[in-house]
């Protein structure tokens, strides 16, 4: 057999596919008589378009679907037009190539790639769908189809969860198969069963028979999790495909390559979260294998920067996967997603082994709507988290999600309160709430004040009205108390959009906007403030030891028994003082010294 499996745009271009590059290693080792090759047109795309056009576009799934979307069905081309300008905004779209221009490259860019490829000895061409890469691919099965129509269109990926997928069968007599979740395991048997090794697919394969679909869901021989049960015994990861065409393209790039060191989440109890809708559960590798994937990519394509896949990673593996790098001394950066870790040392951990960026899920500075988005964090914690990458030195990224769905004014004046106090910290995005297929939201709309669920209004513009019935759709909107909510957050998005500004306008980047340096029975702590002189603040002696104290959450019981030499209403005074001038945060029974020590010279 050959088997051919495609990533479409808009896939990140500095990067290969882990989930085509984990697929063919893992059929290569199941059985010698399969030949898998991946291809990644998304590079040529970049090359075709330019690549900060191509890049700024990946960064909007809308955008990115809209132009795909107007090649599909042209009939929707005004519409997609629309939606294209509307998500990136004047600004961007000013600075970009005219929609129809961008339309017309990737349209010929398509058919040139299609042109130069070989899909006559191929018996299943499959496409891997993520986020923003439905129509591209729809598209280019289509048009393979059209060349080929007696090969086997296969489509799986994040977005093709079981209702979704079932749907997509449906609607695009092009495809043939889908894989509804976690893909080595049901792609091989895939594979026996196009090759007349098995009578059926398999669970978890959706099928085309006699043009009607089928679930495969009488296969009684495979187990009803059809996941791989230890991720440590995965091959490693193959992109030499990925790097003979980034060779071809031309493009000067230093690509960041994917790891994976765990499938799922081990929290997975966010309220607003459906990102893990392809998984029956949470696993992930020991940091052995992981750091022994590393060494195999790092030396076999000699790159230095690498990115995890994860939607968060594992934090005992984690802790000793860097632990072993900073001792190697080699510069390697990597960018992870975590939730919040209230450890200190963590961040110094992390950072020294390497850990350039991270994603923290921060989400809310309002202990109520934390609760209600089951978070299971506090405000005090996640601030307390943006203050520990900022001292160990790790570039933060994050979001506030916004509108929530029956947020009230009590949780925006919370957040607004806050805001105050995180001013010195890297901005975080405002994130508008969206709501998607599977998260709880979802399942139990009503708990949370969403009184229908309907076809998100950019895709009743990007499909044609009798398609999109017939589709499920991985983001939704519900109908509710939306315009309420955006009336009501919309002074918090001013105030982060001034947080932002307050940071680009820094004159010194390197140095924290609030810092101290210790002088033993003192510190100075240096404040800088928007429109006015930095200020300088000298604490002594007590004072010195009651804010040092606080460095971490401290519970203001703990503080009293620490600093035992000041009376519980002299401590509240000094605290109240600090708070006002924005170099300490109370909550509740809690407090977190803002000020990070200023590195040396």
């Amino acid at each position: 057999m050959r088997v051919v499996l495609v990533s479409m745009p808009w896939a990140i271009f500095n990067r290969p596919s882990i989930q085509l590059s984990v697929l063919q290693a893992y059929l290569r080792g199941q059985s010698g008589d399969i030949t898998v090759e991946t291809r990644h047109p998304y590079l040529e795309a970049a090359q075709r378009i330019g690549q900060r056009t191509y890049q700024l576009i990946s960064e909007n799934n809308w955008a990115g679907e809209a132009l795909y979307s107007s090649l599909l069905f042209p009939e929707r081309r005004d519409q997609a037009r629309a939606v294209f300008r509307q998500t990136l905004g004047r600004k961007i779209v000013r600075s970009l190539p005219d929609f129809d221009v961008i339309a017309a490259q990737l349209d010929s860019q398509l058919d040139d790639w299609l042109e130069r490829q070989d899909f006559s000895t191929c018996s299943l061409a499959g496409f891997s769908i993520c986020f923003s890469q439905l129509p591209g691919s729809i598209l280019a099965a289509g048009r393979l189809k059209k060349r080929y129509p007696r090969l086997p269109i296969l489509m799986g990926g994040s977005t093709c969860a079981p209702a979704i997928g079932a749907s997509l069968l449906k609607v695009f007599p092009v495809i043939d198969f889908i894989i509804t979740g976690e893909g080595e395991r049901p792609l091989h048997n895939l594979c026996r069963y196009l090759a007349g090794d098995k009578p059926h697919p398999g669970p978890n394969v959706l099928q085309r028979h006699n043009g009607t679909p089928t679930d495969g869901k009488d296969a009684k021989e495979y187990p009803d999790n059809n996941e791989i049960p230890d991720l440590n015994t995965l091959p490693l990861p193959d992109f030499d495909d990925y790097f003979a065409e980034l060779q071809q393209t031309g493009l000067p790039v230093f690509p960041t390559l994917p790891l994976e060191f765990s499938r799922g989440c081990w929290w997975n109890k966010c309220a607003f979260c459906n990102l893990n809708l392809q998984w029956c559960g949470y696993r992930c590798k020991k940091s052995e294998r992981i750091l022994r994937e590393l060494r195999h990519l790092q030396n076999r394509y000699h790159c230095l920067d690498f990115t995890f896949t994860d939607n968060v990673l594992p934090p005992r593996e984690a802790d000793r996967f860097f632990s072993a790098l900073q001792k190697d001394g080699h510069d390697l950066r990597f960018f992870g997603e975590i939730r919040v870790l209230k450890n200190r040392q963590a961040y110094v951990l992390y950072q020294k082994g390497g850990l350039h960026t991270v994603q923290i899920g921060i989400e809310s500075f309002s202990n109520t709507l934390l609760q209600r988005l089951n978070k299971g964090t506090r405000a005090l914690d996640n601030i307390a988290a943006m203050k520990f990458a900022t001292a160990a030195g790790i570039k933060l990224e994050g979001n506030l999600i916004l509108e929530f769905p029956g947020s009230t004014q009590e949780q925006v004046d919370e957040t607004m309160r806050v805001l105050d106090f995180v001013l010195p910290f890297p901005p975080l995005q405002a994130a508008g709430f969206f709501l998607g297929h599977g998260c709880p939201v979802w399942g139990r709309p009503r708990d949370y004040g969403v009184e229908a669920i309907l076809q998100h209004p950019y895709n009743r513009k990007l499909y044609p009205a009798a398609v999109l019935s017939q589709l499920v759709m991985l983001i939704k909107y519900g109908r509710g108390d939306r315009k309420y909510q955006e009336r009501l957050w919309r002074p918090v998005r001013k105030k982060m959009r001034a947080w932002a500004e307050f940071h680009q306008r820094r004159e010194n980047a390197c140095r924290p906007p609030l810092s101290y340096r210790d002088g033993g029975d003192f510190i100075i702590i240096r404040q800088e403030r928007p429109g006015g002189p930095a200020l300088q603040h000298r604490l002594r002696g007590l004072s010195r030891k009651i804010y040092l104290a606080c460095d971490q959450p401290i519970a203001i019981k703990e503080l009293l028994h620490t600093c035992n030499s000041i009376t519980e209403e002299k401590l509240s005074a000094f605290l109240a003082g600090l708070e006002q001038k924005r170099l300490l945060f109370r909550d509740q029974d809690g407090c977190l010294a803002l000020a990070v020590r200023q590195p040396a010279a």
